[in-house]
């Protein structure tokens, strides 16, 4: 089920219709746009461009757009919908921006949520937006991580009989966990006392009469970390590199292409804050997209997270579809969907996107 529709006004929606939900997998607005909100005097004028427009698209949202601004998931009343949708024990996966994670994490606590964890998903293609002060002196980091927030929804009884119940409340261990490979090293020391059966980082060990037995371990436990490409022999975590073209466009044949642009503020070539985006710096960070939505996940990056929350055969929900990769996701998952996105724009790729994902599911 696809809607067209303000998150608000449509989880409201779902909620009037009886609709529960296994998990919510998003990715909502981040809300860059910090200096005239928190710093600009009230019932001031809008911010103007100085030499660069710097200001001015700081005070938009992250890369200049409208939609990122505002404070949706900053808001507690966008999670307490969110909370009515989940079944008890259902969690939630929502990525934020570094800076500011603590306020959508703080606000989705206050809507009841139980936080449970935060993940991490390294990158190492972040392209550095710090201006030069001269003598090897900067304004800012290159950006390496995105967080992601993962809370639940306060469980019936205990974790076993709510899943029971429920069919949630747990993470999907082992259809999450890192593949091993030759170099691996498996950890079979230690002692044990007594009888008994359990698992540790390398698989299932039993002891009986004094003496250990080890099944096949079937992969490593999943961390609370995924990355793009570290080769380091600790870092066997979930690896994932950013959307490639192929995947950002998957679906598009038939719409238009249309100019775009990494660096922050400038995406359309109509001038969005009085830019040409032709003119963009020296033209090196212009391409052009049929999907033009600035923050696509990848594909298997959504599906590894709808994989450790979602039950088999369970709903995901995600308010902030963007451009569609949760959903088709989700579907490659062989879960059922629900997406939300106000943007008409956006809406419409993601429709195309997930349609080629699942070319039978049925639109609403």
């Amino acid at each position: 089920m696809l809607l067209n529709d303000d998150c608000l006004e449509a989880m409201q929606k779902l909620i009037d219709d009886g609709v529960q939900v296994d998990s919510i997998v998003t990715d909502p607005p981040y809300h860059l746009q910090s200096i005239v909100d928190r710093f600009g005097k009230e019932g001031s004028a809008p911010a103007k461009h100085g030499t660069d427009g710097a200001f001015a698209r700081a005070s938009k949202g992250f890369m200049g757009q409208e939609w990122d601004g505002g404070d949706i998931a900053f808001r507690k009343e966008t999670w307490e919908l969110a909370l009515k949708l989940l079944k008890p024990g259902g969690h939630l996966l929502a990525f934020s921006a570094s800076r500011n994670y603590h306020r959508m994490a703080v606000a989705i606590e206050d809507a009841g949520f139980e936080i449970r964890d935060q993940l991490m998903w390294l990158y190492g293609s972040g392209f550095p937006k710090s201006h030069n002060l001269g003598d090897g002196w900067g304004t800012a980091l290159k950006p390496a991580h995105e967080p992601i927030v993962m809370a639940r929804k306060f469980i019936g009884g205990t974790n076993k009989n709510n899943r029971e119940k429920y069919g949630t409340g747990g993470i999907n261990i082992d259809g999450c966990r890192v593949g091993l490979d030759e170099n691996d090293r498996l950890n079979k020391g230690g002692s044990y006392s007594g009888n008994r059966t359990g698992s540790n980082e390398d698989g299932w060990f039993t002891k009986a009469n004094n003496k250990i037995e080890y099944s096949e371990p079937p992969g490593r436990f999943p961390a609370n970390v995924m990355h793009d490409g570290l080769q380091e022999d600790w870092a066997r975590f979930f690896y994932c590199p950013k959307v490639s073209r192929e995947e950002r466009n998957r679906g598009l044949d038939h719409l238009p292409t249309k100019k775009t642009s990494s660096m922050s503020g400038r995406r359309n070539s109509h001038d969005m804050e009085g830019y040409s985006i032709d003119n963009d710096v020296t033209g090196r960070f212009v391409t052009e997209r049929k999907n033009i939505h600035p923050t696509v996940k990848p594909q298997e990056l959504m599906k590894y997270l709808c994989r450790l929350v979602t039950p088999k055969g369970g709903i995901v929900l995600d308010p902030f579809m963007g451009s569609g990769s949760a959903g088709m996701a989700a579907k490659d998952e062989g879960f059922e969907f629900i997406g939300i996105e106000k943007e008409k724009e956006y809406f419409e790729i993601a429709e195309k996107r997930i349609q080629a994902a699942s070319p039978l599911m049925e639109f609403t």
